[in-house]
């Protein structure tokens, strides 16, 4: 992932920097990283704060997990619906 990939992903989930450094995405919203290395991947899911520190990448999720990976392993990420849309039953 480049810088300017991360970026456009912290945008687009609209997240504001926090005390610690990190890009909080609203509280409605979280987004999920792709990871390679090698033959092995890896998928975050419910990310909700990162920190770009030079060539690393922290992602703290929902549960209080705490991912720290190298941005150049990280290959996509993907923004949640809002948590709060809601679905009608049937065909619209």
């Amino acid at each position: 992932m480049t810088h300017e990939h991360l970026a456009a992903l912290i945008a687009a989930g609209e997240a504001t920097k926090n005390s610690d450094g990190f890009m909080v995405l609203p509280e409605a919203r979280s987004l999920t990283l792709y990871v390679g290395a090698g033959n092995s991947t890896l998928t975050i899911p419910r990310v909700n704060a990162l920190r770009h520190d030079g060539a690393l990448l922290q992602a703290r999720t929902a549960k209080g997990e705490l991912f720290i990976l190298a941005l150049e392993d990280a290959y996509a990420g993907s923004l949640d619906a809002p948590a709060n849309v809601t679905k009608k039953a049937g065909f619209l």
